[in-house]
């Protein structure tokens, strides 16, 4: 009897080589030190941190995160040390992971923050990926920048002259049409999109008549937004060249294999490391098992194999 190969689970994104195509969410894994006694990280494909701005934030008031139906909303504001202590106190323990590391960053009042950012990065080696954070819906502003195509051509456009390092764009789910953003992205010269960041939300107390949050408002994630998030990686995935990660309410393998089929050549978990911190670690192993069963070699033989339904 032959012995059937292990899967390929190793994918590319611009520069971005991975051993597997699983990464952590930026804000719902910290710095990573904050895992290490709970779980492998060395077996994960890739940490993205929490988002950086230039100068140290606060934060939002407490509190700051509720439970919601099949979810939950949170409204940290970008809580961070800023860029020179994260560089001092926070990337000395990622770069001995032996993993890309994706750091996501944001702007607090100008897009010229982003610049500023990148190329204070761009000069780090052990700084795999940047992602660009554009589409935060705590910050309390009017409008994200991920919410007009022009300006976010704009933006990645400006910051893609300043590195050569895999440039990741994570777009709103708050748009009238979630492609005319990624294009905007990838005509920008992003090498992928991330999609897709949280819904805006808002949850009260209905004895005190307060809301639950201290900021009013949050970002809604979970298993709530995932037929949200599964249908825009569909929709991008139809009109874009440039690769997906996909997110959103991925809670085991079945969820994660959802937003592969519908396109997305990675994927993001996030708000289920709250509850069980090794699910991404099962993901990996539930992956290459379903690849085992159906005779996949590689990722390609998955990635986009949405089949109509049958009459």
């Amino acid at each position: 009897m032959v012995k059937q190969s292990q899967p390929n689970l190793n994918i590319k994104i611009g520069t971005l080589d991975l051993k597997n195509p699983v990464m952590v969410a930026s804000g719902t894994f910290g710095y990573a030190q904050e895992f290490e006694g709970l779980v492998d990280l060395r077996k994960l494909g890739a940490l993205v941190t929490k988002t950086i701005t230039v100068k140290a934030r606060q934060g939002n008031l407490p509190p700051r995160t509720c439970e919601t139906p099949s979810g939950m909303l949170n409204s940290i504001g970008l809580e961070n040390p800023g860029i020179d202590r994260f560089i001092q106190d926070k990337l000395p323990f990622l770069q001995k992971l032996g993993i890309p590391i994706i750091v996501s960053i944001a702007a607090e009042e100008t897009p010229e923050e982003f610049a500023i950012l990148v190329k204070r990065l761009d000069k780090i080696p052990q700084v795999s990926a940047i992602e660009l954070n554009i589409s935060c819906p705590n910050l309390q502003k009017n409008k994200l920048i991920s919410q007009d195509a022009q300006e976010t051509l704009e933006l990645v456009g400006s910051v893609r002259k300043l590195t050569a390092k895999c440039l990741i764009t994570k777009l709103s789910p708050s748009v009238s049409s979630i492609t005319q953003i990624a294009l905007a992205a990838q005509n920008a010269g992003s090498d992928a999109i991330a999609l897709i960041n949280t819904l805006g939300g808002m949850s009260i107390d209905v004895d005190k008549r307060t809301p639950k949050l201290g900021a009013w408002v949050g970002g809604l994630s979970g298993p709530a937004i995932r037929p949200v998030a599964v249908k825009m990686v569909w929709e991008a995935y139809r009109k874009i060249k440039i690769p997906i990660i996909g997110m959103g309410g991925i809670m085991d393998v079945e969820s994660a294999l959802e937003f592969f089929i519908a396109g997305a050549t990675a994927v993001s978990v996030g708000t289920v490391n709250f509850v069980n911190p090794q699910a991404s670690l099962e993901i990996i192993a539930g992956l290459r098992q379903y690849m085992l069963k159906n005779n996949m070699q590689n990722l390609s033989a998955l990635v986009g194999r949405l089949k109509a339904c049958k009459s």
